[in-house]
């Protein structure tokens, strides 16, 4: 793909956009960081805070611990660090600098001031607003449809900014243009200048925390138990995976570069690659190209399917990385198409019940599909278009689970929900 393709810096661009750093699980994270701007806009310390939050958002903040907070966990605790300790300009980073006694005086905020959540019954799957009060004077920051798109803010009353939901910011760049074919040319001819300051910094963030998650006891240990069973590059693929996830769900303090919004699904998109590549001595510019068209992959497919869903991401990112892995060692587009629609014919069931430790185990299993839909690619051994949710063609296999995602599992999504509530 030539340069002066208008593919080539749509591509470059999409990388660019989605592969940033956070520190937490990024639904935690959106809640601090809203909670962040909506008390630089009061520009005083609130008496009083309500949080509306969209099913998807209460899901995912449940059971994660949120980051510099001593180990807390929920909605309230993620909205308190950003309004005691959030930097609004840090983005997804905007509790990465929380000081010893500002966690100290996250504790007693929400021992002393009243904090009422209502869940919202919202058409925008990611959809917060949290309202500071104090005296007569009030803010209210909004934020829908991505985990930094703020579309509005008020202060006593008065609307400051509107923008507009997406599950993308409007001034993004357009992810249907996004195909595997023009992947795959993008991945193969981009000029490695400019892939480098991008992929690297996601291949070196993402290994560290992996290797944090295996050396430390973090979450229910999935990395860790996965190398007990076998330690052969196969199990490492997963278990890197699994074990950065399994110290970010549980509180560490290691920023990850994200794909699609999600931290989990950065890693695993990553992570598998670079095992592989380490093993098998592959140079590291076949690293980083295999690695970005992994990251397109994942981007593909949920471009369908939103940002979040009752369909666990960790299978997009699962089954991209194991394209990532068949594009490492040579093969062409043909067993790459093959490998996606041989590991989401196996893998595409698994539902999303919130961000906690299980995630771990889901990413291994996720990863495990990748790897045997490419074993059985290069062998030609393939699913068939019609068997169960296969299309006739990789692209056709895709926006069957954005429909799967986005639309047929809503009632799913509704029930786990009440059941993660009750």
């Amino acid at each position: 793909m030539e340069k002066s393709d208008c593919l080539y810096n749509a591509y470059l661009n999409i990388l660019k956009e989605e592969l940033v750093p956070a520190m937490g699980c990024t639904e935690p994270i959106c809640l601090a960081y809203a909670a962040a701007k909506a008390r630089k806009v009061l520009n005083t310390t609130p008496e009083k805070v309500e949080i509306e939050a969209s099913g998807n958002i209460i899901k995912n903040v449940k059971s994660v611990v949120v980051p510099n907070t001593g180990g807390l966990k929920g909605l309230k605790a993620s909205v308190v660090a950003g309004v005691v300790a959030g930097n609004p300009e840090n983005g997804l980073e905007v509790i990465a600098n929380v000081r010893p006694e500002q966690k100290q005086e996250i504790a007693q905020f929400l021992d002393s001031v009243p904090i009422t959540v209502i869940p919202l019954d919202s058409v925008a799957r990611l959809d917060v607003t949290v309202s500071l009060f104090s005296g007569e004077h009030s803010s209210k920051v909004r934020i829908a449809g991505h985990h930094t798109n703020i579309v509005s803010i008020e202060k006593d009353g008065e609307k400051l900014f509107e923008g507009h939901c997406t599950d993308t910011n409007a001034n993004m760049t357009d992810r249907s243009c996004l195909k595997l074919d023009k992947i795959f040319d993008f991945a193969s001819t981009a000029d490695i200048a400019d892939l480098k300051p991008i992929i690297g910094r996601q291949m070196t963030y993402n290994k560290a925390i992996a290797m944090e998650g295996l050396k430390n006891q973090w979450g229910v240990n999935v990395g860790n138990t996965l190398l007990r069973c076998n330690n052969d590059v196969r199990q490492r693929a997963k278990a890197w995976a699994a074990a950065g996830s399994d110290a970010r769900m549980s509180g560490c303090e290691m920023p990850v570069i994200i794909n699609s919004g999600s931290g989990n699904q950065g890693m695993t998109v990553c992570l598998p690659i670079l095992a592989f590549a380490e093993e098998f001595n592959i140079d590291e510019e076949r690293t980083i190209r295999a690695v970005a068209l992994s990251n397109l992959v994942a981007i593909h497919q949920k471009t369908g399917i939103g940002r979040l869903s009752a369909y666990c991401g960790a299978v997009s990112a699962g089954c991209a990385s194991g394209c990532g892995i068949a594009f490492l060692f040579g093969h062409g587009l043909s067993v790459i198409e093959h490998t996606l629609e041989n590991a989401l014919g196996m893998a595409a069931g698994i539902v999303c019940d919130g961000a906690k430790p299980s995630c771990a185990g889901k990413i291994a299993l996720s990863v495990e599909a990748g790897l045997l839909g490419f074993e059985m690619s290069k062998h030609g051994d393939n699913l068939q278009g019609g068997d169960g949710i296969i299309g006739c063609s990789a692209e056709e296999t895709i926006d069957h689970i954005g429909r799967l995602g986005r639309l047929g599992m809503k009632e799913t999504d509704v029930e786990i929900l009440k059941i993660m509530v009750e």
